[in-house]
């Protein structure tokens, strides 16, 4: 190994510095990654599709197939697994750098202070809190992976393109490690693994297809026999002899219908898999809302602060089963999705067609509000499934002859709805606007099923009251806060207008665009169809009340997302009748809000691809991962002071200025994680009166007198300090500023300790990249 070790340095050495000149200081950072390189990849696809024919379909589709989960699951498992530093990052003397990889930060170090900022800020020799730790992520090459991976598939599909393909991926193989960020080892290693994991998925898909293309989808496989050659299989199946349909004789549409219909399970079942291998693969850490959840469901209560009590007891389900990690924390929310995904396909079979139910699954996981709550374990996924599944049951209660029970389901997950989110009372609108508007629907108002579920929906509700009874109705308190009910109107267009941009951009801007277009519409074309009014009621109400209210004040993305899901099904009912009647630029929309909204996803999922392709990270203020990064470094920051500052012999608590930072240290704290309930480190400030569910449970007041604290307090933009916590520290207009700027000590802290010492600010890091800035106080005895 020794001998290996030194033959790659040398071998390094020899690209990075011997064969160094101005032309390859140019040339090999651009290879690496350069603005160019997307808009190329998408007119070379959009070309492909138009004029490429089923070879260019199933290539493509290939490429995803593989490419991206090699490089996310594959890759990124192997890297963590070996875990090589970069040459950059190791004992390697004169390491020439090059492209846009920064040398990467330090966390042995304090942050300087901003001149003169304070007259109390840190001194210059502050003690180091923990050592820096190098990015290990060196083994195997992901840019020499992807591309030999590429390469392989269109070898296989595009014979000729070796002279292309196979030079550019050599090309960027060697500018790796010419710009100094790989060994030769390992691009070697990532060109094998990428090409070797390319033949496998091309075998494996194909085989499968063999196997299930043949059995369920014979009509599909008889014009396409075999994915690798498709060119070679255009024969179409005999047309069926004309006679008249028998007992057991299933007609031809019906049998494209079930073809559909077994293609959107296997859809289902796919990215069911992909998203518990993605919450499984350790690529994100929790966010806030999440570890503050987690800190919830080891304290089961009939309701909490701010929430309902449903999430606490499905987190506590998850981490029983998995254990106190992210994927117990979240292993729930693939599995509601792909429940959610079920339910709507075979609604849509039921009511319209398989093909619309496959689209509609298709088009929901290319919309990033709805991916990324396939993901993460918040309030929302459940919100969502159960406002979802009380529509489909509620259309069922109201069709002619249907039985009570069907409003008995109804009632019941609008019931676990609230359970889930206040939102839920919503609703109840919603069927007084389908009532108002489909006169039909209102001889339900004459039987017992709707009041029945209004009882089953106000028992399930009895939990919440009984707790808001004993704890002084706090939570409704906290939501006319959230609301700002009380806070003077002052007339402008600057929420709404915001409002739009944001929910465009999320919802996908030509899916939104489409179901906005289909609202309006189909009361001139279709307002006599009772699914389209349904739909309408399901979702409009509510989104149209957010969107009015963003006149008086703010309004969360997350808000509306029980309405986007009757919205698009609303969208895409009317949008598949124009297809049917010959308007051919309703499949154009389709492809292109497909072809817009994967790739996005794809990098919400993961924004380290766009350092890939760009060849610059994305910076960690706009990274939309820096929510779900960087927090167990924080964490690792914390301990090391605590555990400095225990050298004395006094027991150490930590403190945090925020509920949500509360909950990431008790969790990434491994001491903090096994004494959440019984002996807790990490508290939240204490205050005299409720700001989050910490108030309720026993404070460091009560049981640390005596005892050194470290603060922590997280700086930076947007400030996770609100404003009740900002009239409780000084220096209130620093912490509004975009720089991460050191705040005094808090005056509440000055109270509870006999002393208080600043220890300055502190980067958190990811794979060395500054995601989040600290500041830290010692406290010492607490009064």
């Amino acid at each position: 190994m020794h001998w290996l070790q030194s033959l790659d340095a040398g071998l390094f050495r020899f690209i990075n510095q011997t064969l160094s000149n101005p032309v390859f200081d140019r040339l090999m950072p651009f290879a690496s990654g350069n603005p160019y390189f997307v808009p190329i990849l998408i007119v070379g696809a959009a070309l492909l599709l138009w004029k490429g024919g089923a070879r260019a379909r199933v290539c493509l589709a290939m490429l995803l197939l593989i490419v991206w989960p090699g490089d996310s699951l594959v890759c990124n498992t192997i890297k963590h697994a070996v875990s090589r530093p970069r040459p950059y990052e190791s004992s390697l003397a004169d390491v020439r750098l090059f492209g846009k990889v920064a040398p990467l930060r330090t966390q042995a170090e304090p942050k300087p202070m901003p001149d003169a900022a304070f007259e109390w800020a840190a001194p210059a020799n502050s003690p180091p809190t923990v050592q820096a730790k190098p990015n290990y992520s060196s083994m195997p090459s992901s840019h020499a992976a992807n591309w030999f991976a590429a390469s392989m598939v269109f070898l296989v599909y595009y014979r000729r393109s070796w002279w292309l393909t196979i030079p550019l991926a050599l090309l960027v193989s060697f500018s790796r490690v010419y710009n100094g960020v790989h060994y030769p080892s390992d691009v070697l290693a990532g060109g094998i693994l990428g090409a070797g994991y390319a033949v496998a998925g091309l075998w494996a898909l194909n085989a499968f297809w063999q196997i299930a293309g043949k059995k369920w989808f014979p009509l599909w496989w008889a014009q396409l026999q075999s994915l690798l050659n498709p060119e070679l299989t255009t024969e179409t199946p005999a047309p069926p002899a004309k006679r008249s349909p028998g007992p057991g004789t299933q007609n031809p549409a019906s049998s494209l219908d079930s073809h559909w219909l077994r293609l959107g399970y296997l859809l289902i079942g796919f990215l069911l898999l992909l998203h518990l291998a993605y919450i499984g693969c350790g690529l994100i850490e929790l966010s806030q809302d999440e570890a503050y959840q987690w800190v919830w469901s080891k304290h089961p209560a009939l309701s909490y602060f701010s929430k309902p009590p449903l999430i606490a007891y499905i987190q506590w389900a998850g981490t029983h089963l998995w254990g106190d990690n992210e994927f117990g924390v979240r292993f729930f929310s693939p599995i509601i999705s792909a429940v959610m995904g079920l339910v709507l396909l075979r609604f849509f079979a039921r009511e319209v067609n398989a093909r619309a139910g496959v689209f509609l699954l298709l088009i929901l996981a290319a919309t990033p509000l709805l991916a990324l709550g396939s993901v993460l374990m918040t309030v929302d996924p459940l919100s969502v499934l159960f406002w979802t599944a009380a529509m489909l049951s509620g259309w069922r209660a109201v069709q002619p002859g249907a039985g009570t029970r069907w409003w008995i389901w109804t009632g019941l997950w609008m019931g676990l709805g609230f359970l889930s989110k206040y939102t839920e009372l919503f609703q109840w609108l919603s069927w007084a606007v389908f009532f108002a508007l489909w006169k039909p629907a209102r001889a339900q108002l004459r039987r017992s099923g709707p009041y029945l579920a209004l009882l089953i929906n106000i028992l399930c509700a009895i939990p919440v009251l009984l707790w808001n009874q004993q704890h002084h109705w706090v939570t409704l308190g906290h939501l006319a806060t959230n609301a700002s009910i009380g806070v003077p109107w002052r007339p402008t267009l600057v929420p709404f207008f915001n409002f739009l941009l944001v929910e465009a951009g999320l919802l996908n801007p030509l899916f939104f665009a489409a179901a906005a277009w289909a609202c309006f519409a189909f009361w001139r074309r279709q307002r006599h169809d009772p699914r389209l009014v349904y739909l309408f009621s399901m979702g409009a109400p509510l989104f149209l009340c957010y969107l009015l209210y963003t006149f008086h004040s703010g309004v969360l993305p997350n808000w509306i997302a029980p309405s986007v899901i009757p919205l698009f099904c609303l969208g895409l009912i009317f949008w598949e009748t124009r297809w049917r009647l010959g308007n051919r630029l309703v499949k154009f929309w389709l492809i292109a809000g497909l072809g817009i909204g994967l790739p996005v996803v794809i990098l919400l999922h993961q924004t380290d691809l766009i350092q890939k392709i760009a060849g610059r990270p994305l910076p960690s203020k706009p990274d939309p991962m820096t929510r779900v990064r960087g927090y167990r470094s924080m964490a690792t920051i914390v301990d090391g002071a605590r555990t400095k500052l225990m050298e004395e012999g006094t027991p150490v608590f930590v403190i945090a200025g925020h509920y949500g930072i509360t909950g990431l240290l008790s969790f990434y704290m491994p001491e903090a994680r096994t004494n959440v309930v019984d002996h807790p480190i990490v508290y939240f400030v204490s205050l005299d009166h409720p700001v989050n569910q910490f108030y309720f449970w026993p404070g460091y007041r009560d049981e640390r007198k005596g005892q050194n604290a470290i603060f922590v307090l997280e700086l930076g933009d947007p400030p996770l300090v609100s404003g009740w916590l900002s009239k409780w520290l000084s220096g209130e207009s620093n912490l509004r500023r975009y720089e991460p700027v050191g705040v005094p000590p808090p005056a509440g802290l000055l109270e509870q300790f006999e002393s208080v010492k600043d220890l300055g600010i502190r980067e958190a890091l990811y794979h060395g990249r500054p995601f989040h800035t600290i500041q830290l106080f010692e406290c010492r005895n607490l009064r």
